[in-house]
């Protein structure tokens, strides 16, 4: 009897073969952006290996350092930084760099310098790590405008701009969730630790026109404007139909895929004690607004979207809604 081995996809579509796909399908595309997609790829790979060995090679440890926003910095944190920094520097494609983990801009070397810029957050989530909660890396790729040696000015710009963006997820699998604009739409990679490459399996993803979870700290609900308070009793008081699920991890990029995936509403308000809300705009809301957005969903500050929000400072807050399309307009009109 002849043995079979395991069924193995023989055209798999790879993270870097589908990105190869797109940039022949665009007629003026030089291939830097696919250099530079590839770097982030190799980043990531080596994050989630870290993940994933953190409590038997004692990185979740803290280091001792606090980041420029008063955080405890923990080790994972500090390596997966630098991964970032390392990998875009060395890809030969950027020119600046904005990471949550530094205070100022990173610019790169002019000998290795090209034409993006990247704001990233390293390992978004990481407080949640000791305790084997998913968490995160998230990017967005703008292209320098201005001629010149890049400043800080060419950072500050709306997330309409974007040229890309994404996120990777560590949680029971890796995973790479890509939107590339221009109506290509929101692709997911899991990661393959058997052939070590990301393979698409998520193609297209959209965000349910209506959902029914919301996900929102409720320990901060005395701090809440009157809308929200108003919009969350009535999820959980309908007056006709079901009421809503909660579900909230605390880890954006965990809370923002599930919604993704199941639609329903992420919320991160502005709340008294923090009245521009504490998620930061420029990686963390932009990149996620872009991909939700790219997906058929909605990212509002409350007043205005998100990717029209014209930043004054690489570490600037924004209140977060973002979601299905009608959860996020109904809470909208309830913020009016």
């Amino acid at each position: 009897m002849s043995q079979q081995g395991p069924a193995f996809d023989v055209n798999a579509m790879t993270l870097t073969r589908w990105v190869l796909t797109q940039q022949k399908a665009a007629p003026s595309a030089t291939g830097d952006l696919t250099q530079l997609l590839n770097s982030i790829q190799t980043a990531v790979k080596a994050i989630q290996s870290a993940v994933r060995k953190a409590g038997i090679a004692k990185l979740h440890g803290i280091s001792g350092d606090t980041n420029v926003q008063g955080e405890q910095v923990k080790k994972l944190d500090v390596l997966s930084n630098e991964l970032f920094v390392n990998m875009l520097k060395s890809s030969f494609t950027t020119c600046l760099l904005v990471s949550e983990e530094n205070g100022e801009v990173i610019e790169v070397e002019t000998e290795r310098q090209g034409k993006y810029i990247v704001c990233f957050d390293p390992l978004d989530g990481s407080s949640n790590i000791d305790c084997l909660v998913s968490v995160g890396s998230i990017f967005a790729i703008y292209k320098k405008q201005s001629s010149g040696a890049p400043s800080v000015a060419d950072a500050l710009r709306p997330g309409h701009d974007l040229v890309a963006a994404g996120y990777a997820l560590y949680g029971s699998a890796t995973m790479v969730v890509l939107a590339l604009g221009k109506g290509k739409g929101v692709n997911g990679f899991m990661y393959d630790p058997s052939i070590g490459e990301f393979i698409l399996t998520d193609p297209n993803m959209r965000v349910p026109e209506k959902g029914n979870i919301y996900s929102l700290n409720e320990g901060y609900a005395a701090e809440w404007e009157a809308g929200l308070a108003n919009y969350v009793q009535e999820k959980k008081h309908p007056k006709t139909g079901k009421a809503y699920g909660a579900r909230y991890v605390g880890s954006m990029v965990a809370d923002v895929h599930r919604t993704i995936k199941y639609g329903g509403i992420f919320i991160y308000p502005a709340t008294k004690s923090a009245p521009n809300g504490k998620l930061r705009l420029l990686y963390e809301c932009n990149p996620m607004a872009f991909v939700v957005t790219e997906a058929g969903g909605i990212a509002s500050n409350g007043k205005i979207p998100i990717l029209d929000i014209q930043p004054t400072s690489i570490h600037q807050r924004a209140p977060c809604y973002l979601g299905s399309k009608k959860d996020v307009e109904e809470l909208l009109q309830h913020l009016k």
